[in-house]
């Protein structure tokens, strides 16, 4: 496909390419939905990409058809990586649209940048491919409602990577809450603690030789190309990334939301900046962030991009006691009086029952059979954005339990979406 036809003329030409190869732009069944069908793979970013196509490829009767990266040495080594495990050498391409082109393919694996998650996942879905998508699934709360909207539309299974929906030991540890080992449980604590450097400053540059950068930048509004931001430090820059919250606290406060069974919050206050490093970086260091839920319960995270000193992955506190869980699936139990009661779980975060789970629900034409279906994956990804609102604004934000939207704060509301590059805004 021509790098320059935009999204309208692509749509068009999807659902003319999806009723010829004989399925059903909209709905109906995808291609491979059938036990015995080999499930073809598609993988967009060959950053976390690289090790989601070993996952996948590591599964029986999975191709991975194509790799896909702007650049073409990440690209080259994820082919390489997926030859090393005796996988079949895949097509390797610089732009994904020729992924969705492919009417072989039933699954695109969107690793890419924060920014490409929503407008890649709501093309796919329109091309009638499934998708499963990395955290945070969307780079702003309005494209996760419309992912959402595409999934529903086109009846497409849409997983988002939270993988410790699909660990045996967090989801032990889940029933334990449910069954009420703990009592009400009315707290969820969340914490994130890294050793980040700083990125100094940037300075303008050559795009690098084998990086397609217009095509890196693909929705986003046009920036000239600075040489600290790419390939991983994008994160923390609003304009393509959401910090260190959306980053890796999403993981966490999935957690959190499914233990508290929350959905969207009453309340968001945030506290917290730039402390430890004077550098291009504009997303905070070090943050605190507080979300209040209906029924007198509440989540907190507390991020730390460059201090080791660690705690609990995620802790849950009940009437009757408190329940730790670590990043690794095994967890803790204690009582109420803070003596421990019980330690189990089983070590790994999910990645292959992750991967699994998708591929029975393509297989059975269950889009909906999804431990971190879209709808979820929204509500979990929508706390990280509500929380940098906040942020940005620096005010408490007031928001409906319905749905999260933002009450009776129009520059907060401004956030909910962001402006596109023309010709490349989602239209669902």
């Amino acid at each position: 496909m021509a790098q320059g036809m935009n999204r309208r003329t692509f749509l068009a030409a999807a659902a003319v390419a999806g009723v010829g190869a004989g399925t059903v732009v909209g709905g109906g069944r995808a291609r491979a939905a059938d036990a015995a069908q080999t499930v073809v793979v598609g993988v967009m970013g060959l950053g976390r990409g690289r090790s989601l196509a070993t996952s996948f490829a590591a599964k029986p009767g999975v191709v991975i058809k194509y790799v896909c990266d702007t650049d073409q040495a990440r690209a080259e080594a994820g082919a390489k990586a997926l030859q090393s495990i005796g996988a079949k050498p895949p097509q390797i391409v610089g732009d994904f649209r020729r992924i969705l082109d492919d009417a072989e393919v039933d699954l695109l694996v969107c690793a890419a940048p924060n920014h490409w998650h929503g407008p890649a996942t709501i093309l796919a879905c329109a091309a009638n491919k499934h998708v499963y998508v990395e955290k945070p699934c969307c780079h702003n709360p309005l494209e996760g409602e419309w992912m959402v909207q595409a999934a529903r539309k086109y009846q497409r299974a849409v997983q988002m990577g939270s993988q410790r929906r699909s660990a045996p030991g967090t989801i032990e540890a889940m029933e334990k809450l449910r069954e009420g080992i703990i009592g009400r449980v009315y707290l969820a604590r969340a914490v994130y603690n890294a050793m980040r450097p700083s990125i100094g400053t940037g300075r303008p540059a050559p795009v690098p030789p084998g990086l397609d950068y217009e095509l890196w930048q693909g929705p986003a509004p046009r920036q000239p190309y600075l040489d600290n931001r790419i390939p991983y430090n994008w994160h923390w820059f609003w304009h393509w990334g959401n910090g260190e919250l959306g980053n890796n606290g999403v993981h966490s406060l999935d957690l959190c939301r499914w233990g508290l069974g929350v959905d969207f919050p009453t309340r968001v206050t945030s506290s917290g900046g730039r402390y430890r490093w004077q550098d291009d970086q504009q997303t905070p260091d070090t943050q605190t962030v507080c979300f209040e839920f209906d029924g007198g319960r509440q989540i907190t995270w507390q991020g730390l991009s460059c201090h080791r000193h660690d705690a609990k992955f995620v802790t849950f506190y009940g009437e009757d006691g408190a329940l730790e869980i670590e990043g690794n699936g095994t967890y803790t139990v204690f009582d109420a009086r803070d003596r421990p009661r019980d330690k189990a779980g089983a070590p790994g975060v999910g990645d292959a029952e992750h991967v699994a789970n998708i591929i029975e629900a393509i297989r059975s034409d269950r889009p909906l059979a999804l431990n971190a279906e879209i709808a979820e994956g929204h509500k979990s990804t929508l706390l990280c954005h509500l929380g940098n609102i906040a942020h940005r604004t620096g005010r408490t934000l007031h928001c409906e339990s319905a749905n999260g939207r933002i009450r009776d704060d129009a520059e907060a509301a401004k956030l909910w979406g962001r402006e596109y590059e023309p010709g490349w805004e989602p239209q669902v």
